[in-house]
């Protein structure tokens, strides 16, 4: 399991022995199961017969021991009802670069990110941070107003040191001792990920923190965590929190100077990622390089709380820019209450200060986040429906429960939508059209660059790849800033699937649409 390529904050801390599961067996040997929404009520008693036991109710998501899961998939594969499997097994962790240094008497970040000379709001748009829980009893927390537990922090005494240190970047209040997070009146909610595992976070529990966050309605969710595999059941869980009107914030990691393998879920899109400055606005050696990385932070030297010894200290990493980036965007949240949660992502982002390599790039992406121009920024246009990608964000029992709402239904054959498209951020937008009996369908898409426009089937499971091929209806893929799509439907009405997909060399694109 990749950290980061950084010290463990498990040297510190110690080892702790994974917690076992009901039965005796370690939840690290089972595997997470996830029924389609329409088989929630008929195969359910089959998952539970398994040994299975729920972990995301809003998901179906059951952890199954290993001994029957195998058995079990195939049962469920053959009656269709299977939405996925997966392995649980530590999808994250937690580690800092450098946990040793003295605190400084001034957080040099603030002028940094120009907040030095700014006042800050009351209590808003909450900040909820799914790591390894946080120290309630430190000088800095006891007492706080604002701070939400999720579940319990836990173990005592040595648990809650990495999230308390992430939680203090946020929010440490202006109490008269120790340090003041960005934000230091924000309402803070910690989820504790990490129970029983140490620094290891497994797929489960990150999967239940982000749905607690997400299912306690719209905020900033923050992850200073991170590995080098993309876990499906967290993908799933991430996507569900941006639907519901969530902000998700990560870490790009730890590995500038290790070649930089790509680290989730900061390599996932729809997720604002940040690297890590120091104090002469350049990008560390360390913070992660990659085309996700969409704004840099201050990472290097950050004054910290710590649970070890109830104290303060200051430590390197990634993990500390990510709480910067969230305590800011709750802030700016706060502030500009109209704006949702797409628009907050590219509000923080295209505000930043450009450094380094001239223009966005790999290292610092848009550039240093500057919170006084966050709170200026115009308002970008509006993106409705995401996370729209493919098919399986759009149809019913895909990656949501429920399918999306169509652009045209049999009561509504015209319709017109202006949305934005990103290569790396949203690659895709599909959208589920109608196609009328024996009638006509035309859609009309209008850019300031080249995109294409494709109508797929609806039994098409996907609009990439080789496979798409063979379900595409028609197609637009001419040059300019305008493609029409026309298809006759010779047969009963039925829905379809719209794509629009930014040519080669497109980066992104706003755009309208209309579907007749």
């Amino acid at each position: 399991m990749h950290v980061f390529r950084s010290l463990l904050l498990a040297a510190l801390v110690g080892s702790i022995a994974v917690s076992p599961a009901a039965g005796g067996t370690s939840s690290l040997d089972s595997t997470l199961v996830e029924l389609r929404g329409s088989a929630r009520c008929t195969d359910a008693t089959l998952v539970v017969a398994a040994g299975g036991t729920m972990v995301a109710p809003s998901l179906g998501l059951y952890l199954v021991p290993n001994d029957a899961a195998t058995g079990l998939i195939r049962v469920l594969r053959v009656r269709g009802t299977l939405r996925l499997s997966a392995p649980n097994r530590i999808a994250g962790s937690l580690s800092v670069k450098d946990f040793t240094d003295p605190l400084v008497p001034t957080e040099w970040w603030r002028s940094a990110v120009g907040v030095d000379s700014l006042a800050p709001p009351g209590p808003g748009r909450p900040v909820t941070i799914v790591d390894s829980g946080i120290d309630v009893t430190h000088p800095e927390f006891l007492g706080r107003a604002n701070t939400e537990t999720l579940n319990d922090q836990e173990p005592a005494g040595v648990g809650g040191e990495h999230g308390t240190a992430v939680g203090s970047v946020v929010a440490a209040p202006a109490n008269g001792i120790g340090l003041v997070g960005v934000y230091p009146e924000a309402v803070l909610r910690s989820w504790d990920a990490a129970k029983g595992a140490g620094t290891r976070l497994e797929t489960f529990q990150i999967v239940q923190g982000v749905l607690a966050a997400a299912n306690s309605g719209p905020g900033v969710i923050n992850l200073s965590l991170g590995g080098e595999q993309k876990e499906a059941p967290i993908e799933q869980a991430i996507y569900e929190a941006v639907r519901k009107g969530s902000l998700v914030v990560a870490a790009s990691g730890n590995s500038g100077s290790d070649g930089n393998p790509l680290g989730y879920p900061a390599s996932l899109p729809h997720v604002l990622t940040v690297g890590a400055t120091d104090a002469s606005n350049t990008v560390a050696d360390f913070s992660s390089r990659s085309r996700f990385v969409d704004l840099a932070a201050p990472g290097v030297a950050i004054p910290i709380a710590t649970a070890i010894g109830k104290g303060w200290t200051t430590a390197d990493g990634t993990s500390f820019s990510s709480p910067l980036v969230s305590g800011a965007a709750a802030w700016t949240w706060t502030v500009r209450p109209e704006l949702d949660a797409g628009q907050l992502f590219e509000v923080m982002r295209r505000s930043a200060v450009d450094i380094g390599v001239p223009g966005r790039d790999d290292a610092a992406g848009f550039g240093l986040l500057d919170v006084p121009a966050a709170l200026a920024y115009p308002a970008p246009l509006r993106d409705p429906l995401e996370p729209n990608d493919d098919v399986e964000f759009v149809k019913g029992d895909g990656f949501f429960d429920t399918p999306a709402s169509p652009l045209t239904t049999p009561g509504r054959r015209t319709a017109t939508v202006r949305a934005r498209i990103d290569a790396v951020e949203d690659p895709r937008d599909v959208y589920r059209v109608w196609l009328p009996r024996n009638g006509r369908f035309t859609a009309t898409l209008t850019a300031a660059t080249n995109l294409d426009l494709g109508l797929w089937k609806q039994t098409a499971v996907s609009v990439t790849g080789r496979i798409a091929g063979s379900d595409r209806l028609a197609r637009g893929v001419k040059p300019g800033t305008s493609e029409v799509v026309t298809f006759t439907n010779k047969g009963p009405g039925r829905y379809a699937f719209l794509a629009v997909v930014p040519s080669k060399g497109v980066r992104e694109a706003t755009y309208s649409l209309r579907a007749s």
